[in-house]
């Protein structure tokens, strides 16, 4: 079920309010999401507001440059981004959630990033996923710092 939470980045610059459901919590193999520790939580655009932190926030790109990696640059955590699977969403880190208890961050969905071609492949071929058709990427995470309330 979902629910309104909010949560932020380590020194507080970076603030959000989100529309999430803990049950659809995933984590993925890929090294960068190993490296942070993300515990995914899938957010539509229209879902995931910036309370705080615009000028704060710094994006890292690499490979195709669709996903866009959104972190704090004074304290380096990553409370949310735009992924490569999913480039018209968002991803909160559950881990960045307000009273999050450890308990919590149990996720039920696992995509194998190391192998990111094949686990796309094989989604969409089950029809667990379909590819966005609109806005992508840098498009996505453009929209989201536009509508920042600071």
């Amino acid at each position: 079920m979902a629910d309104i939470r909010e949560g932020g980045c380590h020194c507080g610059r970076v603030r959000f309010r989100a529309k999430v459901d803990l049950a659809l919590m995933s984590q993925c193999s890929c090294t960068i999401c190993v490296k942070k520790g993300i515990m995914h939580l899938p957010v539509q655009p229209e879902d995931l507001q910036l309370l705080s932190g615009r000028d704060a926030l710094k994006i890292y790109t690499f490979g195709t440059g669709t996903a866009q990696h959104a972190f704090c640059a004074h304290c380096g955590i990553h409370a949310f981004y735009v992924p490569r699977s999913n480039p018209d969403r968002f991803s909160v880190n559950a881990s960045c959630l307000d009273g999050i208890s450890i308990a919590e961050l149990m996720p039920r969905r696992f995509f194998d990033g190391r192998d990111w071609e094949g686990a796309q492949a094989r989604r969409i071929a089950a029809g667990e996923h379909t590819p966005p058709t609109g806005p992508v990427g840098a498009a996505t995470m453009q929209g989201l710092l536009d509508r920042a309330l600071g």
